[in-house]
């Protein structure tokens, strides 16, 4: 049914119809501020479509496997020999012990999926378990498509429905408050760079929490202060830090000893996501999952998944591991396997010294694999890419419809819960809009009306 979906959604893209929905969204994105940097983030005139049973199906998968992630993050904040799998950093080491009193450390999450529906074929690749972005952007851009004609027209044969977030995102930071010790209604500062091209999401998210209630602010970590038992912004108390400011960025241009860790380490403020959430950031939480070493933390159920689910991913290092059915050197088997693996980065983000081995010659692989091995990086097999018809108005106003890569991201509340989805396409193997490319599209589960 959902390729007839997609058909009738097209059909409705008559030349006029075309035009009109190419100039009614763009004026739409404009007024929502649907940006990133000067870009708009959608540039196609389709959503995203779910039948009803693969998105359940995409949510279950996806908490099962979320168990696995708590189990892994509560044995290494445990064990220092687990722990080391993840190559922190030292600074990350002192810091993550300040969660002693966190209950999870993650009120939002994402997952970076790929899912072909008609095979329930899916596969995990990347967790964004520190400071996810696009849940802001998710549910304007949904406001955005809804008031098109061509959606309005489309509903008259399905039924759809959205998944707004940042109501999710609101209250799981406010659980995690009150699990925290807090009492009264907190008062919010959205930490970042004032520089960073994703600002007007901020923006979007207080104005969002200002609509319900609670009061506040954009925050430049460079302008908080630390004095009198709290953590200020000018005149402006803050007792929850919505935190999108990268721990490493943090630490890297204001140090460890700075306003915001020494609140955080006196229990004067509530810090989400917290340090310890770069346990499961760090690319090497899925090697933690795949590799043979560390199933005997894993029920059943969850072993299933992770073998369904995660794609083999090993830290680049001189070892025997298994593959497939057998033994493998690593190192003599990464050099052999260029065509069909992904060197990347521990701690990166945006596509940053991703490696595509299938993209690359033998020569650069070598060397991207000789680099790896001075600073850590894990090495992950490739999977089924996805590709889905969009439909785009060119420059002469005409419509284009062709194939592209689409991801699926499912957004994670307070480690458990799925709500919602970011969805990336591109015409290029790295889906990912920061690093320059691409378009995001919201999603909608349908159902045919009768």
């Amino acid at each position: 049914m959902i390729h007839e979906a997609v058909q009738r959604y097209h059909d409705l893209l008559t030349p006029q119809m075309a035009a009109e929905t190419h100039g009614a969204l763009h004026a739409g994105l404009r007024e929502r501020g649907l940006f990133f940097g000067e870009r708009p983030i959608c540039s196609v005139l389709r959503p995203y479509f779910y039948l009803q049973e693969d998105w359940n199906y995409l949510k279950s998968e996806t908490e099962v496997l979320l168990r696995a992630f708590a189990k892994t993050h509560a044995a290494c904040m445990e064990d220092s020999s687990l722990r080391g799998q993840l190559d922190l950093e030292a600074y990350e080491e002192e810091l993550f012990i300040l969660d002693h009193d966190i209950e999870v450390p993650w009120t939002t999450s994402r997952l970076d999926a790929f899912f072909k529906s008609e095979e329930h074929s899916l596969a995990f690749v990347e967790y964004n378990a520190e400071t996810p972005a696009g849940i802001g952007y998710g549910d304007l851009l949904a406001e955005a498509f809804l008031e098109l004609d061509v959606m309005k027209q489309f509903q008259k044969y399905y039924e759809i429905h959205s998944f707004p977030g940042m109501g999710h995102l609101l209250g799981a930071l406010l659980h995690g408050y009150k699990m925290w010790g807090g009492q009264e209604r907190p008062q919010i500062a959205i930490v970042d760079w004032h520089e960073v091209p994703t600002l007007n999401e901020h923006e979007m998210i207080r104005i969002y929490f200002e609509s319900s209630g609670y009061r506040t602010i954009l925050a430049d970590p460079r302008e908080m202060e630390y004095h009198d038992g709290h953590l200020w912004v000018r005149d402006f108390r803050v007792d929850l830090v919505y935190k999108r400011v990268l721990c490493n960025e943090l630490i890297e241009r204001m140090g460890i000893d700075n306003p915001i860790v020494h609140a955080v380490r006196d229990h004067a403020v509530l810090m989400t996501n917290s340090f310890s959430a770069k346990l499961l950031a760090k690319k090497a939480s899925l090697a933690f999952l795949s590799d043979e070493q560390n199933h005997f933390l894993f029920d059943d159920e969850e072993r299933r998944v992770i073998t369904e689910h995660i794609p083999w991913t090993r830290r680049v290092s001189e070892r025997k591991t298994i593959y497939g059915d057998g033994e493998v050197d690593l190192l003599p088997f990464i050099v052999e396997n260029r065509e069909r693996l992904v060197l990347k980065p521990n701690d990166e983000y945006g596509g940053k010294g991703v490696v595509i081995g299938w993209e690359t010659s033998s020569e650069e692989w070598e060397a991207a694999l000789r680099d790896a091995l001075t600073t850590p990086f894990v090495v992950q097999e490739k999977v089924k890419l996805v590709y889905r018809d969009f439909p785009m108005l060119l420059d002469d106003n005409t419509l284009d419809i062709s194939s592209r890569f689409v991801d699926a991201d499912p957004y994670i509340f307070y480690g458990k819960t799925v709500g919602g989805c970011l969805t990336r396409l591109s015409s290029v193997t790295l889906l990912n809009v920061t690093a320059g490319g691409g378009s995001v599209v919201p999603m909608f589960v349908l159902e045919k009306r009768t």
